[in-house]
């Protein structure tokens, strides 16, 4: 584990309702994600790949040790918020990589998130059944 005494590079990220706090320390590669290993936080192996294709694009895996808290939403937007992190992180650490990581849109904020119910509706979109006669 490492210290704050290290110097790190420091990326926020986002998604839906998610905000992941990252930083990245020179290092040998390990991913620690509030205080646990990534595998005990994030099972799907689609999801850590999807969350680690930062470093993958960049060439850097091996090189950084990610450590980040992340907070609210779910399991989906905790991996979104971590890939955007990590992006701007990288990017924090070398200007150099932002045009990598722009070309494989990495650095843009997905900007979905649920919709509001409306009033008379029973979700955000559906309506209750209508009976004509």
């Amino acid at each position: 584990m490492t210290t704050d005494a290290q110097h790190y590079y420091y990326g926020l990220g986002r998604r839906k309702a998610a905000v992941a706090r990252v930083r990245l320390y020179p290092g040998n590669g390990a991913v620690v994600v509030n205080g646990r290993p990534l595998e005990d936080v994030i099972f799907r192996a689609s999801q850590r790949q999807d969350m680690m294709l930062p470093l993958a694009v960049t060439e850097t895996a091996g090189r950084f040790n990610v450590q980040a808290m992340v907070k609210g939403g779910g399991v989906t937007g905790w991996t979104g918020a971590l890939r955007l992190g990590i992006a701007r992180a990288l990017v924090a650490a070398d200007e150099g990589y932002r045009r990598t990581l722009r070309q494989h849109g990495l650095l843009t904020r997905d900007a979905r998130v649920k919709e509001r119910k409306k009033p008379g509706l029973k979700r955000a979109r559906k309506a209750p059944q209508f009976t004509k006669r």
